[in-house]
């Protein structure tokens, strides 16, 4: 699969990867794994924010997961020296939803991320996943994503 003429069929440019917002790296290469760090929701606007259960829509919550998607996919091409294309499979997601402590749904949010995977990459774009709560996340986010990936 090419996965930029894939991407460019959907209308999606990756943009430049994200700087890091603390002390960490955005990405940790330990032999052909890739682990990169939580990517927050991220629009045209700016920041994605709001509280899933108070205010803020399942389908809000999935367009702000699928940002987190874009962004993820962004850092993997910057630590493959961008070529995307060394992107062998999505192993793994653990999703954040900043919820209030009564929201359930927290997977139908995570799912704007994994939907969007499994449609830009097809087969290499589904993996294995965690969708839970948290009661805030950095500078108010609606969502924060990490992801272990393969890389050739």
């Amino acid at each position: 699969m090419n996965i930029t003429a894939r991407l460019a069929e959907l209308g999606v440019t990756l943009p430049d990867a994200p700087a890091p917002a603390a002390n960490y790296v955005p990405f940790v290469q330990v032999g052909n794994t890739l682990f990169v760090s939580g990517q927050i929701s991220n629009g045209p606007d700016g920041l994605i924010v709001g509280k899933l259960g108070d205010g803020m829509s399942v389908e809000d919550g999935a367009v702000a997961a699928k940002s987190c998607a874009i962004s993820l996919l962004a850092q993997v091409k910057a630590a493959c020296g961008d070529d995307i294309e060394r992107l062998v499979r999505v192993v793994k997601l653990t999703g954040f939803v900043n919820s209030t402590q009564d929201f359930t749904d927290q997977p139908k949010v995570i799912n704007g991320c994994s939907d969007f995977l499994a449609d830009a990459l097809g087969e290499v774009g589904r993996h294995a996943r965690s969708a839970v709560s948290a009661p805030s996340l950095p500078f108010g986010v609606a969502v924060e994503i990490e992801g272990i990936f393969e890389i050739k």
